[in-house]
């Protein structure tokens, strides 16, 4: 993460910091889970801690549907 920080410095983020983290953290998560539960949305939204829906909302978000 302080690499990270230091990559960006004083960048202006209109998100907020917390959102670009999770922008390109939350997609390449979901990938992986979803290929570890080999698709099944009901699995990967237990282990994620979410609800399916939720789940299938943001893999559309994130163009994985």
């Amino acid at each position: 993460m302080r690499r990270y920080l230091a990559d960006i410095g004083d960048t202006e983020c209109s998100e907020g910091l917390h959102a670009l983290v999770i922008h390109e953290v939350e997609g390449p998560l979901l990938r992986e889970v979803m290929a570890f539960h080999e698709g099944n949305q009901s699995r990967a939204a237990t282990a994620l801690g979410i609800n399916r829906a939720t789940l299938r909302k943001k893999l559309a978000q994130h163009g994985l549907l």
